[in-house]
């Protein structure tokens, strides 16, 4: 992550706010690459383990509509984390043709919490802000988000 004095002396123009809301969008992308790195998986598949382990039991297609993939992909993808042992694949009761998806691997333990470990970190961080101040910091980065993302 870069340090406060060189989000603030940067040659690009800007605020020292969208420098660091640049810095902490880096720091997060970095982190989660390295953890991506360290347990062998791409981008796609620890955002599908992730949202798996979010939605226990979900359909191929919530994984499917949830990474904005094709059906032909997400077959592909759960194969490979069903491969490594990371999710399984349960047939529903009452429609054999349905899959459900369920990570078998416990994300809050190492090695697959390095994929949330920053985020923890970050949450930790926040703990200690005065709740009211953190409240009006989340209102202006979701107005700056919205206005943003037009």
């Amino acid at each position: 992550m870069l340090p406060s004095s060189e989000i603030s002396s940067s040659p690009v123009p800007g605020s020292t706010l969208g420098h660091a809301l640049l810095a902490y969008g880096e720091a997060r992308r970095i982190a989660a690459a390295g953890a991506r790195r360290e347990l062998g998986l791409n981008e796609l598949d620890a955002r599908a383990l992730l949202f798996v382990a979010d939605n226990p039991g979900a359909r191929p297609s919530h994984v499917r509509d949830h990474l904005g993939i094709t059906s032909a992909g997400v077959t592909t993808l759960i194969d490979r984390l069903v491969q490594r042992g990371a999710v399984r694949r349960d047939l529903d009761d009452d429609d054999r043709r349905v899959n459900h998806i369920t990570a078998t691997v416990d994300l809050g333990a190492p090695p697959w919490s390095s994929l949330r470990a920053f985020d923890a970190d970050i949450e930790a961080a926040i703990a200690t802000i005065n709740p009211a101040e953190a409240g009006r910091t989340a209102d202006l980065l979701r107005r700056i988000v919205a206005t943003a993302a037009g």
